[in-house]
């Protein structure tokens, strides 16, 4: 059983990471920091827990667990990093913003590897450290990973995706109090939402030539969990064409696939699964990407990345039951 420490233990990607660890085969939790709930048991913060664990948060590390989970508001993962050691031994993956752009990639002499396993697997294998992507990001570039890599993006990809409320974390602001968020609808961050830079940096790697924009409008829906994504763009060949060069490129993929028919969100919430639909209108490809915010967007692909990086069998306990009725 290898070692696993997590880091802000509070928060809902904490929370789904617990969930999941408690129940994988092949890890243990060694501890998880929350100086803010040092000696509260978790199962009083994250209530799904009750009867299934007795630990309780610490302010103390354990610098020689196998593998560190750093579930830290955007911009804290450096500063925890500076602040604490850990073994050599200690492979690390950051579920915050800190290292997914190549520029921010080196850390400390640490090489942080972008964890998009349907992107570069291989490479997720042979690395150290992670830098587990963005929920939106991942299920944007799911949507255009087969594009790029044939080189068959070649116009402007307009994208307009609607996120539930564990999308903006547990601290509470004007737009995620109940009486705000219910039976309400909204955009925000129009074209400039943070993870258009990790979206943008693998396409073009993938496609070195792509110098159209990606136009993102996120929006909050009135939803608890989930990523309902739609994307259109310039396509020139027809749609079993499409089919095919997306049922191609996720041949090898365990969570990612391409459904017949029309999608919903109930089909993934709850799992570490990405479901994607296309549907052709003129010279239009529209492309549906839906997953969980919280799995495959966060807490279940970082176990997925963890499993590739320890030689574990890629599904290893995220073999979950969407939450469908």
């Amino acid at each position: 059983m290898i070692q696993a420490g997590i880091i802000g233990g509070a928060g809902y990607t904490a929370g789904e990471l617990i969930r999941l660890l408690l129940q994988h085969p092949k890890a243990a939790i060694n501890f998880v920091y929350s100086t803010s709930n040092a000696g509260n048991k978790i199962a009083n913060v994250h209530q799904d827990l009750v009867g299934s664990t007795d630990l309780t948060f610490t302010n103390k590390i354990n610098a020689s667990v196998d593998v560190l989970f750093l579930c830290l508001g955007h911009g804290n993962s450096k500063k925890f990093l500076e602040a604490h050691t850990f073994s050599e031994h200690t492979k690390i993956i950051d579920l915050g913003n800190d290292f997914r752009l190549k520029a921010d990639s080196n850390f400390q002499g640490k090489e942080f590897v972008y964890g998009l396993p349907e992107f570069q697997k291989e490479t997720i294998q042979n690395a150290s450290y992670i830098a587990n992507p963005g929920c939106f990001a991942t299920a944007i570039q799911l949507g255009l990973l087969p594009l790029a890599d044939a080189g068959l993006l070649q116009n402007d990809v307009h994208i307009n995706a609607v996120t539930g409320a564990t999308g903006a974390g547990t601290s509470l602001s004007a737009t995620t109090h109940f009486t705000w968020r219910d039976n309400n609808f909204s955009y925000y961050k129009p074209f400039t939402h943070q993870h258009l830079g990790e979206i943008n940096q693998t396409l073009h790697t993938l496609q070195s030539n792509f110098d159209s924009e990606v136009l993102f409008l996120p929006n909050r829906g009135d939803f608890s969990r989930g990523i309902y994504a739609t994307l259109y763009t310039d396509f020139e060949g027809s749609l079993e064409e499409a089919q095919q060069l997306y049922s191609d490129y996720y041949k090898e993929a365990v969570f990612t696939h391409v459904a017949n028919n029309e999608l919903h969100l109930k089909q993934v919430v709850n799992t570490n699964k990405c479901l994607i639909h296309l549907h052709k209108h003129g010279d239009k490809l529209l492309i549906t990407s839906i997953i969980d915010n919280l799995l495959k967007g966060a807490s279940g692909q970082a176990i997925q990345n963890m499993n590739l990086m320890f030689g574990f069998q890629e599904n290893t306990g995220l073999q979950l039951k969407a939450t469908y009725f």
